[in-house]
């Protein structure tokens, strides 16, 4: 991210606490009243007085605790200083549970809606599944960029108001290009997130597209879906055969889809593995 001048430092525009305090200390040098990290650091109460260089420079954890000083000494307004604590949390999550509950946490700030638009994008396409599928529909030959056209031919079908959501958004994260005429068309093909986001966003995805699959399951009648499934034994080496045997079946795929001369409809192609014992230094 690029660095921005004092006027513009919002922590709201942020994802990443330690990002905040990078532009916070240069835009706060910029104005010339003889700021410093050890400046900081009375500000702040801290005996280290290098602490922030430390932080930002991701040489020392910020602990909750310590955030709370730090939003007084950067003299934060309450619901900015209740943000950049949510931050500093989110950032430090090491579960998927935890990560989940402190982004949940951040996206209820009026100040994030409003500034993270972009994300808020990135959350949506990842949570909804018919959003990426729509996304491969605009491959389809006779593809109508239309929410009534395209909500009826979904599996199951979604409703127009539905349709026309996920259009903006595929149109807002330019995956969809829309022309003079109105038409759609299929655009950017990779989708571009925050690092500090993107593991959220990712079990999003993996969470909703498991539950399609469980209702495809039992919905779905068995000539239309193709479930398989083995249970193996297997070393560590094995694992990460098997890891990197599935990465490159996945291009394989990739490379089949990109020979076809015309697509007829769109599927899910769903990998799982994940251990059901644990190794014996875990036991």
């Amino acid at each position: 991210m690029a660095r921005r001048r004092a006027a513009e430092i919002s922590v709201y525009d942020y994802l990443d606490h330690r990002a905040f305090l990078g532009d916070y200390y240069v835009a706060q040098k910029e104005r010339g009243r003889g700021f410093s990290y050890r400046l900081f650091s009375r500000r702040a109460g801290l005996r280290s007085p290098n602490h922030l260089k430390l932080v930002i420079e991701g040489q020392r954890r910020l602990t909750a605790e310590m955030a709370v000083r730090y939003a007084a000494a950067m003299k934060l307004p309450d619901d900015e200083s209740a943000y950049f604590l949510d931050l500093v949390a989110f950032n430090h999550a090491r579960t998927p549970a935890e990560r989940a509950d402190t982004y949940q946490r951040l996206t209820g700030h009026r100040g994030y809606r409003k500034a993270q638009t972009l994300d808020q994008r990135h959350a949506a396409y990842y949570s909804q599944w018919y959003i990426p599928a729509i996304r491969e529909m605009a491959m389809l030959p006779g593809f109508r960029g239309e929410p009534g056209w395209i909500a009826e031919r979904m599996v199951p079908p979604i409703t127009r108001e539905q349709a026309a959501s996920a259009l903006e958004t595929l149109v807002a994260l330019s995956l969809l290009t829309k022309h003079e005429d109105g038409t759609l068309a299929p655009a950017e093909w990779v989708v571009k997130t925050e690092d500090a986001t993107r593991g959220v966003h990712l079990a999003s995805y993996h969470r909703v597209m498991l539950e399609r699959a469980r209702e495809a399951l039992d919905h779905l009648p068995g000539t239309t879906r193709n479930l398989s499934a083995i249970t193996l034994c297997t070393s560590a080496a094995g694992y990460e055969r098997i890891v990197e045997r599935v990465k490159r079946f996945r291009q394989e795929l990739i490379t089949l889809a990109s020979l076809e001369d015309e697509g007829t409809h769109v599927v899910h192609v769903g990998v799982q593995i994940f251990p059901l014992t644990r190794p014996p230094e875990a036991a």
